[in-house]
């Protein structure tokens, strides 16, 4: 039976490609109770609401304007909720430098607010969303979100033997998302000349739908203040021109303020409270940050190696040319469909 099965749960940022397939899956699949939109774009409500998910259809689906910088229109909004998937955030790095103050106060204030409100309402479980630029940063938004992730592991030292407990979970580069490469490509393609960062580059590839599954399967293994790291392939900047439009040629544009050459998702010093799975990795809480003892007794998984990092261009999983024109084809039809899609009677 399924953990969320007649339960309510809360997604902030619920209407980002992320809230919008996780409640997808959650209609469809889990059958909560009460399932509530958290988002402060109400343009972005209207059009959930008309083409995704009408309410004389999804019932269960509650659709809530709020900021996460707003602790009390959180307070509110949780009443109730059993499950929060914290996904808000201003996430785009080259914004995030410009406008550093408003980075901070959603990224950071934010989540210092849905800490509060999820242990002041009796929430049970939290999993926010967390950034393989989280690991080493060296951007604004890398660095939020570090300190992000850093204030729900320590929530759970505020929260007791029975309160909330919190965890993260840390993933890479969603392939198709807003603001990525591929949606760019797709845009260039007709020009005949994709921009090139570096030919050198590499990024961790995950689809929306596999990073959606991985969140909701972090709340049944949960015990709080584990960060949990899918093991997801690797993918080179010039084979995904290659995948859209290997007619075109490519032009090289340097990197922009912010960015790395590659990504990594457990640096060396982490590695050493890091356990290795099949299928990913979780990092454990540090002795200060509560439960620690629960989540080493909990979690059975090996070590990592001395030494061990987890970065994207020394990952041992690689997508080929093959492989992400099959995933750049599956882009392009699930953008060409319509969005609205009636439940099967």
């Amino acid at each position: 039976m399924s953990l969320f099965r007649d339960k309510s749960v809360l997604i902030t940022g619920g209407t980002g490609s992320f809230g919008r397939k996780c409640a997808r899956i959650l209609l469809e699949e889990h059958a909560p109770a009460r399932l509530i939109v958290y988002s402060r774009d109400e343009q972005k409500h209207v059009a959930m609401a008309r083409n995704e998910f009408p309410t004389s259809l999804y019932p269960q689906i509650r659709y809530f304007i709020g900021d996460v910088r707003d602790v009390a229109r959180l307070k509110r909004a949780l009443r109730g909720v059993d499950y929060v998937i914290h996904a808000a955030a201003m996430k785009h790095v080259d914004v995030a430098e410009y406008n550093p103050q408003e980075c901070i106060r959603t990224n950071i204030g934010g989540a210092e607010n849905v800490i509060s409100a999820c242990l002041d309402c009796g929430v049970q479980r939290l999993v926010a969303l967390s950034t393989d630029k989280a690991a080493n940063p060296v951007n604004l938004y890398g660095a939020t979100k570090l300190c992000s992730d850093k204030l729900f592991v320590a929530g759970n030292a505020l929260s007791g033997d029975s309160g909330t407990r919190f965890s993260v979970v840390r993933y890479g580069n969603v392939f198709g998302s807003n603001g990525s490469v591929i949606p760019l490509f797709i845009r260039e393609q007709a020009g005949g000349v994709l921009p090139i960062t570096d030919p050198r580059m590499t990024r961790f590839i995950i689809t929306l739908e596999a990073g959606v599954r991985f969140v909701l399967r972090a709340f049944r293994s949960m015990v709080g203040g584990e960060i949990f790291v899918p093991r997801i392939p690797s993918a080179r900047i010039t084979d995904m021109a290659r995948a859209v439009a290997p007619e075109c040629r490519t032009q090289v544009v340097g990197i922009r303020p912010g960015e790395k050459l590659h990504e990594c998702m457990i640096p060396a010093d982490e590695a050493r409270q890091t356990i290795q799975y099949e299928d990913h990795f979780v990092i454990l809480p540090g002795n200060r940050a509560g439960k620690r003892a629960d989540a080493i007794a909990h979690h059975e998984g090996a070590p990592c190696p001395e030494g061990f990092a987890y970065s994207s261009d020394t990952n041992g999983d690689w997508l080929s040319v093959e492989v992400l024109r099959r995933m750049v084809d599956r882009f392009r039809a699930d953008s060409a469909e319509p969005q609205h899609r009636r439940r099967a009677a």
